[in-house]
């Protein structure tokens, strides 16, 4: 619920105001607390935790509250809330600002999970996130915002149109078909893996890219279709240990397991505390390098 003051004219259909915008003290579990109650109230809030890493003083209001006060209501209190909040490292910001934390929120049954890759998905999925009746977790990597002080893949930046449009939640898409093996990625990982998929095309490898853009609910569809390659490589910046990477794996060794014809493997974060060093942590995130190295321990 941070805002910055508008500094030009607004069309008069736009209203911003005090019941419109509100930029509060930074007081995490107060305003997503509150967020829970305008939702009750018939209220469709949109509340910035501006770190991840800050939801411990918030889980209560959003575990216990936000994710399951319309079943607890037998359907009688919609919790309409899009809490939005980045995610990531990459910037030498230390253990408490840098880390992904995706599945602790797509472990609480009530919610939902996006993670844009680009812009365009970027505004479809915020869209298709305040329509929606349920709370929305929406998760964006620091790395892709175009931040002056953070590079950011240009393949993030795709033309977004001015017009209303939605972006399914609950839809992978692929974002390169290939023949040889599928790389499930998400978020930030979604460039690296399209780099690794031109370098490996000089080695005659064909992979396939799929962007997840959602984690909860997670499209076991693309995935299984996808698999077809007989191999599967599951990347991402959240740790390793119980992690997004783990459920990727799951759904490919029990539901696809005939497709395979080899185990699945996966990149993702150590489980360490992300480093202050730029060295150590540049050497623990996934790459591109990485992706590539690992693919070809896979089929070649």
């Amino acid at each position: 619920m941070y805002t910055a003051e508008f500094l030009v004219p607004q069309p008069d259909f736009i209203k911003i105001g005090p019941e419109r915008v509100r930029d509060t003290p930074i007081s995490e579990s107060a305003f997503i607390g509150a967020s829970s109650g305008l939702a009750a109230a018939g209220k469709r809030p949109i509340v910035e935790l501006m770190f991840t890493d800050f939801l411990g003083v918030t889980f209560d209001p959003i575990m216990n509250h936000i994710a399951k006060n319309y079943y607890m209501s037998g359907g009688n209190v919609k919790m309409p809330i899009v809490i939005t909040t980045a995610i990531g490292g990459g910037y030498g910001d230390a253990a408490q600002h840098s880390q992904t934390l995706f599945p602790i929120f797509a472990h609480i049954p009530g919610l939902k999970v996006v993670v844009p890759s680009n812009s365009y998905d970027a505004k479809g999925l915020m869209i298709s996130a305040i329509r929606d009746d349920n709370p929305v977790i929406y998760m964006f990597h620091k790395g892709l915002m175009g931040l002056p002080w953070m590079p950011y893949p240009q393949s993030s930046v795709v033309e977004v149109p001015e017009e209303e449009y939605t972006v399914p939640i609950g839809k992978a898409k692929i974002v390169k078909t290939g023949n040889d093996i599928t790389i499930v990625s998400v978020g930030s990982t979604v460039h690296m893996a399209l780099e690794a998929a031109d370098e490996l095309k000089k080695d005659g490898i064909d992979a396939e890219v799929i962007d997840l853009r959602t984690v909860k609910p997670i499209d076991k569809e693309t995935i299984l279709n996808s698999i077809k390659t007989g191999y599967m490589l599951a990347v991402d910046e959240d740790y390793e240990s119980y992690g997004l990477t783990s459920e990727a794996i799951s759904i490919a060794s029990e539901l696809g397991f005939k497709d395979l014809k080899t185990a699945p493997r996966r990149i993702a974060y150590p489980d360490i505390p992300v480093p202050y060093s730029r060295n150590m942590e540049s050497f623990s995130l996934p790459s591109s390098e990485k992706i590539i190295k690992t693919v070809k321990e896979m089929i070649m």
